[in-house]
């Protein structure tokens, strides 16, 4: 909670797990470009020495009161999808937890919400956990678009 000022609105949030973003990727080497303005479907450009990822942050804050889990919202505005042509990965930060998961943009079609359990489940759950602080599928060897 925050020392001052009262809690964090909804797109405080996010900025602050934009700014989360690129102090971890800064930090494992990779070169970090923010578009100018909000009109781009990422939100950062990743440079990893060979290659240049259009990525789209999201992050998480809370568990979910039905279950152990964590949710994402992956829909842009409009409640329209992230397609190929618009990001390369979405790049999911769970704070509580301070996990990352990178997970490519045909992983995620199709779906309005996404679900994260970093502490394990037991339910049906954790289709995103082989995507969990998978960075090096952004390094410089990492797939082909």
């Amino acid at each position: 909670m925050p020392l001052v000022r009262g809690a964090m609105n909804t797109k405080a949030r996010g900025e602050l797990g934009e700014l989360a973003f690129v102090h971890k990727a800064a930090s494992l080497g990779f070169g970090v470009a923010k578009p100018h303005g909000d009109n781009e479907r990422y939100d950062f450009i990743l440079d990893s020495g060979e290659r240049l990822w259009r990525v789209q942050v999201k992050s998480s804050y809370c568990r979910c009161r039905s279950s152990s889990g964590y949710r994402t919202r992956i829909l842009r505005r409009n409640d329209l999808h992230y397609g190929a042509d618009e990001i390369d990965f979405l790049v999911a930060h769970i704070a509580p937890r301070n996990v990352w998961y990178i997970i490519p943009v045909k992983s995620i079609r199709g779906k309005g919400f996404i679900y994260f359990y970093p502490s394990g489940c037991s339910q049906a759950g954790g289709l995103f956990e082989s995507y969990r602080e998978a960075w090096h599928l952004l390094a410089a060897h990492g797939p082909k678009r």
